[in-house]
């Protein structure tokens, strides 16, 4: 046998196995990222939710800046505070109306029926319905304060379209993450079978199971990371597309989020490789001559 045609322990052909690994951690990475990014939209959403707090008539400049004052101190302002609290003026809210309907109620009306008023935004934890309806009761306490409004139910609808979907989104990972560890278990028992009757040789001069399994185990971890490396790359070519081509995704963009996934995916890579081949060389080392064949 000439030197070209040895064969070398655990150098199996590895552009399928890579290329499995690659594509099935690909197609599991997609739905992660769909998850991260499901999920900035939904905090994006609940973010932008907001509160409008309508001021008396009697209320004059100076109390109206001892009120914003009192907001700005409210543990349940989104922070910054002084970027979350919103002051309208009653002028302010005329032209809008004005701009937006074509209709000035001041000429029928003889007056300004409108209130001064500030818009401000809550924190997280506060965006359910049981909070915003006692920051309500809270802020309608205090003298300069007419009346508080804000959309009912807007963030207990988001809250639960995203748990519906969140749980849909799960339910599929996990059934991806059983079809990858076969895909990429049957392709690696499929690669190591041309080398069963190496294992069986090494195996017939003497040579242990550890010493045996080693360099495969080693390619294993080496073809899994690399799997890992391709998939995280196909990845952030759709991001990026992505990012670039859609206007509103980059306002959902969440490179801490994106950095864990494609971690969780090169280790996934890794792990799989490594248990997949295990399993399949200690599988040859316990078979019997006649079933090699």
């Amino acid at each position: 046998m000439s030197k070209n045609n040895k064969k070398k322990v655990g150098a199996y052909p590895f552009f399928s196995v890579v290329f499995s690994t690659a594509l099935a951690l690909f197609i599991v990475g997609i739905l992660g990222l769909t998850y991260i990014q499901t999920q900035k939209l939904t905090q994006r959403i609940k973010s932008d939710l907001e509160m409008q707090v309508f001021l008396k008539r009697e209320v004059n400049k100076s109390k109206i800046a001892q009120f914003q004052r009192k907001l700005s101190q409210q543990s349940y302002i989104l922070a910054p505070a002084n970027d979350n609290i919103r002051f309208i003026s009653k002028e302010e809210a005329a032209k809008t109306f004005l701009n937006d309907t074509g209709e000035d109620f001041s000429e029928f009306l003889g007056e300004n029926p409108l209130h001064d008023a500030f818009t401000i935004k809550l924190k997280s934890g506060f965006q359910n319905s049981d909070s915003l309806e006692m920051i309500k009761q809270e802020l309608e306490k205090f003298a300069e304060v007419s009346e508080v409004t804000y959309v009912k139910n807007l963030a207990d609808q988001i809250q639960e379209n995203f748990a519906k979907l969140s749980v849909i989104l799960v339910t599929i990972a996990i059934l991806l993450f059983f079809v990858v560890t076969i895909l990429i278990n049957n392709t690696i028992k499929l690669a190591l079978f041309s080398q069963r009757f190496l294992i069986r040789s090494m195996q017939l001069v003497g040579a242990t199971s550890g010493f045996i399994q080693k360099p495969f185990i080693l390619r294993s971890i080496w073809h899994g990371f690399l799997g890992g490396i391709i998939a995280c790359l196909g990845i952030s070519g759709v991001l990026y597309y992505a990012v670039h081509h859609i206007d509103a995704l980059s306002l959902l963009y969440a490179p801490k989020e994106v950095g864990i996934l494609f971690g969780t995916m090169i280790i996934t890579g890794i792990t799989v490789s490594f248990f997949s081949t295990k399993k399949s060389v200690k599988k040859y080392l316990g078979m019997s001559l006649n079933d090699l064949y």
